[in-house]
């Protein structure tokens, strides 16, 4: 039994880490802006803001070096790595933030439902576009 379940481990690494470490990424999220605005009182775009970046600089150590095993770790590497998972991060935000107002204000489709439906594509999304682009060359 034991077997079984490290031969899927194996099998699906990389995916199970994306997931493991995308819930951290939300949690680290969900932390930030809380500690913004309630801890130190900043406001609410001021907040995101911040919890936007922390989280993406966590998601973006934590999908190199873990999910993605990308291990060339020179500066014109790193920093171009680090510039396309922002620039890929920010425009499925903005894709997010498209679909939200389409099917919510357009289409009229519940809000929750919506939001969940965006979420699970925007997660796909994100994964291809770190595999694909981001994180293509592991040497």
């Amino acid at each position: 039994m034991v077997e079984k379940i490290f031969d899927i481990y194996k099998q699906f690494k990389e995916q199970i880490l994306y997931i493991v470490f995308g819930v951290l990424t939300t949690a680290i999220n969900i932390v930030s802006f809380f500690a913004c605005t309630r801890v130190i009182g900043l406001g609410l775009i001021s907040s995101n803001i911040i919890a936007w970046i922390l989280s993406v600089l966590f998601a973006f150590v934590t999908n190199k070096i873990y999910v993605f095993d990308s291990r060339n770790y020179t500066v014109p590497v790193v920093l171009r790595e680090l510039i396309d998972f922002t620039v890929s991060r920010g425009a499925t935000g903005l894709l997010d933030l498209g679909l939200m107002y389409l099917f919510v204000s357009v289409i009229g489709i519940e809000d929750m439902i919506s939001k969940i439906v965006i979420n699970i594509i925007v997660i796909i999304l994100n994964y291809i576009l770190s595999k694909v682009y981001v994180f293509k060359d592991k040497k």
